[in-house]
């Protein structure tokens, strides 16, 4: 799998992703700090909560990602 980090960097320090899984379920994150993903067979993140988030990459068929002041004008209309 090619490294995207350095493309989900050029976005802002942190981001949200939605995740869509190949048995059709979305999930949405927010909050993921764009110089901590790490890429694996899972790949793996930290979130501004403390959280780390690790995604069986094998199970995803897209990510969307979204720089965080995108969301936040998203979501309030």
């Amino acid at each position: 799998m090619p490294d995207i980090k350095s493309t989900v960097g050029q976005l802002g320090s942190s981001v949200t992703q939605i995740i869509h899984f190949t048995n059709g379920n979305k999930r949405t994150f927010s909050g993921i700090i764009t110089d901590t993903i790490k890429q694996g067979e899972f790949t793996k993140m930290m979130m501004k909560d403390g959280r780390m988030l690790m995604i069986n990459t094998a199970n995803v068929d897209c990510i969307e990602v979204f720089n965080e002041e995108i969301d936040v004008m998203l979501t309030d209309n």
